[in-house]
């Protein structure tokens, strides 16, 4: 796969929050879309050492945010640089990041939360084994959606 993962610097996570911008009704996902959340992002003591971004041959490819839940569980958040979003690139992707939380955190469960308009996302949590587990509804983006709460196990 070729991925590397080191813990998100100042300047990385100012590249993502203000030049990574997607497409149509991915622009939920620019990090500018939700001020609380650009602010969290841009904070290093925030971020700390759980989030990391992804490079490929020093390319950054994506980033993972990894949170503990409790000594068993980790919620992850992720992101990919939006020109290699919808091409197939996602499965690997994602397989990479979850080998890089079993071999760091060693948990039974993964957990990570979904819009559920992005059923293309949706598909590829599927496909490498997150099952449904429940539905809530967040405020985000200065309004209300709804997202699915899926589970991976170890």
């Amino acid at each position: 796969m070729g991925y590397k993962f080191e813990i998100m610097t100042q300047e990385q996570a100012e590249e993502i929050a203000f030049n990574w911008h997607y497409d149509a009704e991915y622009s939920f996902y620019d990090m500018e879309a939700d001020k609380e959340d650009l602010v969290e992002f841009l904070d290093p003591n925030k971020r700390g050492d759980s989030n990391f971004v992804v490079t490929k041959d020093n390319d950054i490819i994506g980033f993972f945010s990894f949170n503990q839940v409790d000594i068993n569980t980790i919620d992850i958040g992720l992101g990919m640089r939006p020109n290699l979003t919808g091409n197939g690139n996602g499965l690997e992707f994602l397989k990479a990041g979850i080998e890089f939380a079993e071999s760091k955190y060693l948990p039974q469960k993964i957990m990570l939360s979904v819009a559920t308009f992005n059923q293309r996302a949706i598909k590829v949590y599927r496909k490498i084994g997150f099952e449904e587990v429940d539905t809530f509804m967040q405020d985000t983006n200065e309004d209300s959606f709804e997202f699915l709460k899926m589970t991976y196990l170890c």
